[in-house]
């Protein structure tokens, strides 16, 4: 593992990474460097936390000079908004010895703002997919000057239907650039985007797709329903001196809020929920608390676990256990940064061993048991919906209606099948001959 002072980095970047008191380059970054400054299409994939961010950003601003154009040069794709402010607080730091203009557009937030900042000029500009191409499409912001590209997450970004946007997106760009992809895992429908769009690109792999990092320990706990895992949940968050920073992960919004609510009673002044229904701002007060150690507990969906870059994280606890194998992978990822130790914690119920397994068979390796602690109360209290799942009938005081079978003979007054043109049949067995009433002119009385 070299040192980035043996690296051919300019004056200016070097006292940028002393600054940030950078010494050694991780596996990523010392395989990259060099590649991304020949020009070529990469490929970069590596688990989280090992410093992909900055594998691509010293590489890109080595080779920035300076120029007044108001066009971009440097696009960078990136899917959360909280990974947009990171990645730009990443350049500037870097940038703080160089003359850079780096602008940073996301949903959520007044565009009429972001047109004026791109109305000064811009070196690099750091975007989500959705914002970019309305900015792109309003002619706010001028694409044909990019020379790099960089798509960092790109499965999530995938994962998240950005798809159509990216393809609009290659349209608008020059054909001539480099391009440059960073993610955790490889899936096939990165493959298919990477064949189709990309020719002649060099893959970096660092580690396999689902390698987990090995300074971060594993264990597991079965719990039979919600209501025991916020139990057991309160009592492991209760030792303050081992669990000092904790990244809570749910499955959905809705739980996250549950979750929220339930543990306030407890860590009232301790902890901060953030999800993709919480406003802009909400979200970024809940991630400052966090980072500055205001709040010692985040409740956190999976879209997070890509948006945020917060150092010191102690224990990542699984309260869902992901239907994703690959998304448990980017929740450990979170601790265990810039090796250091970390520790993750899954919660698994019968419903979602399944899901465990599909995480270990991907991992390789089989995450120790530990078991509830006798203290623990193991409720039987479920929630609506693991009522429902369950087949249980859980509204009260409804009476049970007994149903015959659903299919039986019918009735004979059901049996009558309806003849339209009954009345005719029977005139013609009573008459012989249909009855008409003729031509009036011929039965017209003479005078």
């Amino acid at each position: 593992m070299s040192h980035f002072s043996d690296i051919n980095l300019n004056k200016q970047l070097q006292n940028a990474v002393s600054d940030l008191e950078l010494t050694k380059q991780t596996p990523i970054q010392e395989k990259t460097f060099s590649e991304i400054l020949s020009g070529t299409d990469i490929v970069g994939i590596a688990q989280t936390g090992t410093g992909k961010t900055i594998a691509y950003c010293l590489p890109l601003l080595q080779e920035l000079s300076y120029s007044d154009q108001k066009n971009p040069r440097i696009l960078i794709l990136v899917p959360t908004r909280e990974l947009v402010v990171q990645v730009v607080e990443t350049m500037e730091s870097l940038t703080e010895y160089i003359s850079c203009r780096i602008v940073g557009v996301y949903g959520g937030t007044n565009i009429n703002t972001q047109k004026i900042k791109l109305q000064d000029g811009a070196d690099v500009v750091v975007a989500t997919p959705g914002r970019l191409y309305d900015l792109a499409l309003c002619r706010a912001l001028q694409l044909k000057g990019i020379k790099k590209l960089v798509i960092d997450e790109v499965d999530v970004m995938l994962d998240l239907g950005f798809r159509f946007q990216l393809i609009n997106i290659f349209e608008l760009l020059p054909e001539r650039r480099q391009n440059i992809m960073f993610s955790a895992t490889m899936t096939e429908e990165v493959d298919e985007l990477i064949s189709s769009f990309f020719s002649r690109s060099k893959r970096v792999q660092i580690a396999l797709s689902g390698t987990p990092l090995d300074n971060i320990s594993q264990i597991k706990y079965s719990v039979p329903n919600y209501y025991t895992k916020v139990n057991l949940l309160v009592h492991i968050l209760r030792n303050k001196e081992e669990l000092k920073k904790v990244l809570v992960f749910v499955s959905s919004k809705k739980i996250a809020d549950r979750l929220f609510e339930d543990l306030e009673e407890f860590f009232i002044s301790d902890i901060a929920v953030i999800h993709s229904n919480k406003s802009q701002n909400y979200r970024f007060k809940s991630i400052k608390k966090y980072d500055e150690g205001t709040c010692r507990i985040l409740i956190a969906t999976d879209i997070i676990a890509r948006g945020m870059d917060l150092d010191k994280i102690s224990h990542v606890i699984n309260f869902d256990t992901p239907i994703y194998p690959e998304n448990y992978m980017h929740r450990i990822g979170r601790t265990g940064r810039a090796e250091e130790k970390g520790k993750s914690l899954l919660f698994y119920t019968d419903k979602e061993e399944k899901y465990k397994e599909f995480i270990e068979d991907l991992m390789n390796y089989k995450i120790p048991v530990s078991e509830i602690p006798e203290e623990v109360e193991i409720t039987q209290q479920l929630t609506e919906e693991e009522r429902k799942s369950n087949g249980k009938n859980f509204y009260r005081n409804v009476k049970k209606v007994e149903v015959g079978p659903s299919f039986h003979e019918k009735k004979e007054k059901n049996k009558k099948i309806n003849d339209r043109d009954k009345w005719k049949k029977e005139r013609r067995v009573k008459y012989k001959k249909p009855k008409s009433r003729g031509d009036k002119g011929v039965n017209r009385r003479r005078k």
